[in-house]
C-alpha cells in the first residue's frame, strides 16, 4: 500500500495543482451604465491634466479651456448618477 502512494502520490499532487492552478474565466461583462458617457469622462480627465501641465498657454486658452472641460466633466458625472 505505501509502495503504490509513493508510485501514484506525485501523479496525484500534480493533478490537484493543475486544477488549483487552471485559470477561471474572467468576468468579462461591460461594467453598467453608459459606456461612451464613462470613455468620455476618462478623456476628459486626460485632457485637462494635458493642459494643466502643458508648457505653454495655447495663446492665452489654457484657463478657459481647463473652466470649460472642468465644465463638462461635472455635467457628465451628473449625467451618469442621474442614469443610477
Amino acid at each position: 500500500m505505501r509502495r503504490q502512494m509513493l508510485r501514484f502520490g506525485p501523479w496525484v499532487a500534480l493533478m490537484v495543482l493543475g486544477v488549483a492552478g487552471t485559470a477561471r474565466l474572467a468576468n468579462t461583462a461591460p461594467p453598467p451604465g453608459h459606456p461612451h458617457i464613462r470613455a468620455a469622462i476618462a478623456e476628459l480627465r486626460e485632457a485637462r491634466e494635458e493642459l494643466r501641465t502643458a508648457a505653454h498657454d495655447f495663446c492665452g486658452h489654457r484657463k478657459e479651456a481647463i473652466a470649460k472641460t472642468d465644465q463638462a466633466l461635472r455635467q457628465l458625472e451628473r449625467a451618469q448618477e442621474c442614469a443610477r
